[in-house]
C-alpha cells in the first residue's frame, strides 16, 4: 500500500503561495492539505497553482462556527459545496459543535453525505474538541449509532480532553481506528492537544503511544487490500506550540517538527511492511 503525505497549509498562511507549494515540494510532500477561498477567481489561482506543481488536494472544512443551529447548517453546507466543486481527493470536516445534539449533529453529518453523493467526493470528519467529535466515548456513540460515518483520526486532542492516554476507553478508540480513511498526525498528551517536540527523547513515550494506534490504522487497510492511504503531520504554531514567555516565540520550528514527522512516518512505515 502506498501512504502519501500531505503539508498542511495551517501555519503557513502567512507565506506567499507558490512559495509555499515550492517548499512543500521540496520537502517531499504529495499534496496539501487546506481550505479554500469562496473568492472564485482566488480559489480558481490557489487550484491552478497547486496543479503546476503537482500535487495533490485534500480540501479542508472548519470555519462553520455559528451557534445558532438552522444558521449553522446552511452555512456548512455552503462551505462543502464551496470546497467540492474543486474536485479534491476528499474533504476532511471539522464537523459540528460539542454543545449540538445528537440530533443536530447527526443532521450536519447527513448534509455532509447529501453533498458527498451530489459530487461524487468523500466527505469524512475530524475527531477534534469543539466538535461532535470531541471525545472517544462520545465518538464511539455516533460511530455506532450512524454505520456510515468515516473519521479522520486526530487522537491528540482526545488525549487532552480525557487528561490520559485513553487507557481505560480502548474499546471506544479501537472502535475509531476501524473507521479511520486519514490522520492527522500530531502527538498530544494528557495536558494538551501538541507536545513541545515530538524529536527529544523526554516526549518519546507520547509519540510511540500514538506510532502504535496509527500502525494499527495502515496495518488494517493493508489486511482490507486499500491501495493508498493519506497522513498529514499537523503539529501546529502558536497557540499550539509552545512559546517563551513575554516573546511569543516559539520553542521549535512548525515546518521543521512536520517535515521530521513525515520523514520518521516513512520510516517507520517502510521498515514495518509486512
Amino acid at each position: 500500500m502506498e501512504i502519501k503525505f500531505f503539508c498542511p497549509h495551517w501555519g503557513s498562511a502567512h507565506l506567499d503561495f507558490n512559495h509555499f507549494l515550492k517548499q512543500v515540494k521540496q520537502a517531499g510532500y504529495d499534496g496539501v492539505e487546506m481550505s479554500l477561498p469562496n473568492d472564485e477567481k482566488e480559489r480558481k489561482r490557489i487550484l491552478y497553482l497547486i496543479k503546476e506543481h503537482d500535487l495533490f488536494l485534500i480540501a479542508q472544512h472548519w470555519e462553520t462556527t455559528t451557534t445558532n443551529f438552522d444558521e449553522h447548517q446552511i452555512e456548512y453546507r455552503r462551505r462543502l459545496v464551496n470546497l467540492a466543486t474543486t474536485n479534491p481527493l476528499f474533504i476532511n470536516s471539522q464537523t459540528g459543535k460539542d454543545h449540538f445534539s445528537f440530533d443536530q449533529n447527526a443532521r450536519l453529518i447527513k448534509i455532509a453525505a447529501e453533498v458527498s453523493g451530489e459530487f461524487g467526493i468523500k466527505i469524512i470528519h475530524e475527531t477534534h474538541r469543539g466538535k461532535f467529535s470531541f471525545a472517544a466515548h462520545i465518538t464511539a456513540d455516533y460511530l455506532k449509532r450512524l454505520p456510515d460515518l468515516r473519521l479522520t483520526l486526530d487522537v491528540s486532542h482526545w488525549c487532552n480532553v480525557a487528561e490520559s492516554f485513553l487507557e481505560d476507553q480502548q474499546e471506544a478508540v479501537h472502535l475509531a481506528l476501524s473507521r479511520t480513511d486519514h490522520i492527522h498526525a500530531r502527538v498530544g498528551f494528557p495536558e494538551g492537544p501538541q507536545i513541545p517536540d515530538p524529536r527529544v527523547p523526554e516526549w518519546e513515550e507520547a509519540v510511540q503511544i500514538h506510532l502504535g494506534w496509527w500502525k494499527k490504522v495502515v496495518d488494517q487497510k493493508i489486511g482490507e487490500g486499500q491501495s493508498l492511504f493519506t497522513i498529514s503531520p499537523e503539529f501546529g504554531p502558536f497557540p499550539y506550540m509552545t512559546a517563551l514567555p513575554f516573546t511569543r516565540q516559539p520553542i521549535t520550528n512548525q515546518w521543521e517538527v512536520n517535515v521530521s514527522m513525515k520523514n520518521r512516518l516513512k520510516a517507520f512505515f517502510e521498515s514495518n511492511k509486512k
